[in-house]
């Protein structure tokens, strides 16, 4: 499963000239380990075919305008589950701590919670554990998926893939809460301004349940109060690298 999450989490990242060189590559890493099955590998190479000949600054537009510029569509998976609460401040600890027991430290700008930095994470540890962390964000990734499709993009399919990795299905409540939180258009630039400052709002498991904190799933509690700031990790060990390019 390695080559396939590595493969994921590079077409997850800003798209450059760089991706755009290596696809045929990634196709064959997908190809050989054959862990997707064949609808999902096809649409996969649909995708990748789409960014091999698309025009590079129309792609970094799109990803900035679907990732960036819209909240619903966010790569930090724990925007999906506590928003900006303190909540999420502890469960980015948590995240960091799961990765550090690998001994393995982030080296680099991004959140832990960023799919891509995940996704690599993932890659590097053993493959049942590594299903078993990805199994357990697969309501937020099929939130995210089913908003790309009903903007009918091209990027649905591949969250369709993480989610053939992961072989399990989502929460039907986790998914229902998730996708009750406003849908946002990037264009919409005054809503996009009272999405940022909207009230509390709370959803998933009740934020008192108990948390454990080996699973991703149990840490989803909400809030709309401010995260305190996050501890550096030390990069005393192997490090986990995903070094994000410079944005347009």
């Amino acid at each position: 499963m390695r080559y396939t999450l590595k493969t994921i989490s590079a077409l997850l990242s800003y798209p450059d000239a760089a991706l755009q060189s290596a696809l045929p590559e990634l196709q064959a890493a997908v190809e050989t380990e054959g862990l997707l099955p064949e609808d999902a590998r096809r649409a996969l190479r649909d995708f990748m075919q789409e960014v091999a000949e698309g025009d590079l600054y129309d792609l970094q537009e799109r990803y900035v305008l679907l990732f960036d510029r819209t909240r619903s569509l966010s790569l930090h998976l724990f925007e999906h589950v506590h928003g900006e609460s303190r909540d999420r401040g502890q469960a980015m600890v948590d995240l960091a701590a799961l990765y550090d027991r690998h001994d393995l430290a982030i080296g680099t700008s991004e959140l832990p919670d960023f799919i891509p930095l995940f996704l690599e994470f993932l890659s590097a540890i053993p493959q049942t554990e590594a299903r078993q962390h990805l199994s357990e964000t697969v309501h937020i990734l099929e939130a995210i998926r089913q908003r790309l499709e009903k903007r009918q993009s091209s990027y649905a399919s591949v969250f369709s893939a993480l989610q053939s990795l992961a072989q399990e299905q989502p929460d039907a409540e986790v998914l229902k809460a998730i996708l009750s939180a406003p849908d946002d258009d990037p264009n919409d630039l005054v809503a996009l301004d009272a999405a940022w400052l909207d009230e509390e709002v709370k959803f998933g498991p009740s934020s008192d349940a108990a948390c454990d904190t080996d699973g991703l799933a149990a840490k989803i509690r909400a809030g709309r109060r401010p995260a305190p700031d996050m501890p550096v990790q030390p990069t005393l060990r192997p490090v986990v690298t995903h070094t994000p390019s410079n944005r347009a």
